[in-house]
């Protein structure tokens, strides 16, 4: 007797994706249909929470198997790979996650989350910074591609049991993730300028710190603009030290 070997293995999958609206292939054992879910589940599960760990701390028990089961059931993940889970999680949030029970920073801190596992494994690799800074503004900088300015609407950084948010403050939040030369990946919380001058630096690819500083100084309208160039400049200073821009 022929089997529709496709057929099958869909059967299959359907169950162990969601139990409870797929019945089990009658011709396997149901022990067995359990111990492929349990495994193939838990690992998915596992992944998540060591990579998404401060969520899976502000949700409990059920909670967070609900958010997992979800994802589990209703995203097809487009890689094999177990280190692009996170990514295929994020995309679930943002295109088919849909429960209004949700916190609204979410997605948010998901993304923050998954920042510091993406930097940590990118393959990117930079180099040390190695002359003086003095005369900076008349280098060329670049921003390194292991440095990300970040913005969200929500605090993400703070989030915890203790402090869930309802409601976003009035200005969003900057940060500027980056991997330094001992490959830790650190957070800086920074204001909106600075972040503005991160931006002009990654959009431009490679700029003249002075050009960089003198747009920054345009755009904020400042009444001395050379007030904005020499704090910024110390802050540029800073980046190279830290290897955040290249100078080169």
């Amino acid at each position: 007797m022929s089997v529709d070997f496709k057929a099958k293995q869909l059967e299959f999958t359907q169950y162990i994706r969601n139990p409870v609206t797929n019945p089990a292939p009658a011709d396997v054992k149901p022990e067995r249909m359990e111990m492929y879910r349990e495994l193939i589940f838990n690992n998915i599960e596992g992944f998540l929470a060591g990579n998404f760990p401060v969520i899976r701390k502000i949700l409990d028990d059920q909670q967070w198997y609900d958010l997992a089961q979800d994802f589990f059931s209703r995203h097809h993940c487009k890689t094999p790979y177990f280190s692009d889970i996170a990514e295929e999680f994020l995309d679930y949030l943002e295109n088919e996650r849909d429960n209004p029970n949700d916190f609204p920073f979410l997605l948010e801190l998901a993304h923050y989350e998954w920042v510091e596992m993406a930097l940590s494994i990118a393959k990117d690799e930079v180099k040390a910074n190695q002359q003086n800074f003095d005369d900076l503004l008349d280098q060329t900088i670049q921003l390194s591609p292991l440095a990300w300015p970040l913005v969200y609407q929500f605090p993400v950084q703070l989030i915890s049991p203790d402090y869930l948010p309802q409601v976003p403050p009035g200005q969003p939040t900057s940060l500027l993730a980056y991997r330094g030369q001992d490959d830790e990946v650190k957070f800086i919380e920074i204001n909106p300028m600075t972040y503005r001058l991160l931006e002009i630096i990654e959009e431009s690819g490679q700029i003249k710190a002075l050009t960089c500083l003198a747009q920054v100084a345009q755009e904020s309208q400042h009444p001395n603009p050379d007030l904005i160039i020499k704090g910024g400049l110390q802050i540029l200073q800073e980046f190279a030290e830290k290897n955040v821009i290249s100078v080169t």
